[in-house]
């Protein structure tokens, strides 16, 4: 395993050097299987530190293109340096985005009512267009808002909740 193996995938994956080495070595040497080791511990951690406070964080606004629409998005972390932090400001910034452009309808499946859920023929797909966290994040269909925030949760080490949005559009 080379140093500029362990460099490519800390730069593809944002996680520290010695998590990248030790899912290089576990890999031996293979970068997709090291990813998708990262991948798995980051959501593992992201379980692990659900349970935890989450009362700082930052309110992001977007206004699209020609003042038609907007969105105001509340995403909370632990404390206010990780609210600051550049990669979790990044991620506010693409979510109130993603909202935008996507229009979910809530934020996860515990979210809907159950007589709206039920009244769904295919309720899988009913939650992929309408749950925020099953969404495909619209710059990258590859992962879902809820891996990214799994992602952001392994990469910062707190716990990240995106708590609510309102979405606005001239005329509806």
């Amino acid at each position: 395993m080379s140093v500029n193996a362990i460099k490519d995938l800390r730069e593809s994956t944002g996680c520290g050097i010695m998590e990248c080495k030790r899912a290089l070595a576990e890999s031996n040497g293979d970068m997709n299987k090291a990813k998708e080791l990262l991948r798995q511990r980051g959501l593992e951690l992201a379980i692990k530190k659900g349970g935890r406070v989450a009362n700082e964080g930052r309110i992001e606004a977007y206004i699209h293109n020609g003042n038609k629409m907007g969105v105001i998005v509340e995403v909370n972390c632990e404390t206010d340096f990780v609210g600051r932090n550049e990669d979790f400001i990044k991620f506010t910034k693409d979510l109130a985005m993603h909202i935008a452009a996507m229009a979910p309808k809530y934020i996860k499946k515990d979210d809907v009512p159950a007589d709206i859920l039920n009244a769904e023929a295919d309720q899988k797909d009913f939650l992929k267009a309408n749950c925020l966290l099953d969404q495909a994040f619209v710059k990258d269909q590859s992962k879902s808002i809820q891996d990214l925030l799994n992602e952001l949760v392994a990469k910062i080490g707190e716990n990240i909740i995106i708590s609510r949005f309102t979405r606005y559009k001239i005329g509806e």
